[in-house]
């Protein structure tokens, strides 16, 4: 499949002053448009172009840099624009702040240190609040590694790539991540990725959804699986569960 350039969620000036109309048109335009057409050249031709783009990463990771960096790049980048909002930085409540609470003793310490972890961030890559199994905790990966490479899901990050910033804040990338944690970070957003924990990321869950209802619709089940695959069509999530536990008892007299 081609990729394609997303669109932002937002007009380009709705980011200022933190964030600049003309570091918006670089870094969408001109940083995330490479990567998108990098890797569909990347791709093109071989078996990769037959996969989404969470299963190209995961194939791709330490075996095929060209692309794995330019699929990687893609995946964070499109994660990144919803990261940023307008109105952000104030913090999440419900669920989110009770587990942040727990795992960082409050929102403030929990800011400082994804702060303290993107500032040192030892050159380009990006630094991530993300789930680890039950645990909350802040991490940072070097150029396009992403948190679904060590099964964690992510809920929230920010691009320390100098060309994330440089325009507005020159050198000073601890200024620009105390604009994003305080004035920008989208916390709406990372409240509904909270809410899929167990799920694990939700591109891979879009990834097996897809795999489980090509298999159904194959004809290699017994009438149960293909009474799943109708759910999987009419988005019935009570109707798949029943099927799947009628195919799971037959194969069990069997």
């Amino acid at each position: 499949m081609a990729f394609t350039l997303p669109k932002l969620p937002y007009d380009f000036d709705a980011l200022s002053p933190h964030i600049s109309p003309e570091t918006l048109k670089f870094h969408h335009g001109k940083h995330h448009k490479a990567y998108v057409d990098k890797l569909n050249k990347a791709i093109e031709g071989t078996p990769y172009a037959q996969l989404a783009l969470g299963e190209i990463i995961q194939k791709s990771w330490q075996k095929d840099w060209e692309v794995f960096n330019n699929a990687g790049q893609h995946w964070n980048h499109s994660f990144f624009w919803h990261c940023l909002t307008p109105d952000g930085g104030a913090g999440p409540g419900g669920d989110l702040k009770r587990q942040i609470d727990k795992d960082f003793g409050g929102f403030d310490a929990f800011q400082k240190e994804f702060a303290d972890k993107a500032a040192k961030q030892f050159g380009s890559g990006w630094a991530w609040l993300i789930l680890d199994r039950d645990k909350l905790k802040v991490v940072t990966t070097a150029n396009a590694e992403l948190p679904m490479l060590h099964g964690q899901q992510a809920l929230l990050t920010c691009d320390v790539w100098e060309h994330a910033y440089y325009l507005d804040y020159q050198n000073d990338r601890p200024k620009f991540i105390d604009a994003f944690v305080k004035k920008l970070a989208n916390w709406t957003f990372a409240a509904e990725r909270f809410e899929l924990r167990g799920e694990g990321d939700v591109l891979s869950a879009r990834d097996y959804q897809s795999a489980q209802h090509a298999f159904a619709k194959s004809g290699a089940t017994e009438s149960g699986a293909r009474q799943a695959a109708r759910a999987l069509d009419s988005d019935e999530g009570a109707e798949l569960e029943e099927a799947r536990q009628r195919t799971g008892k037959r194969a069990a007299r069997r």
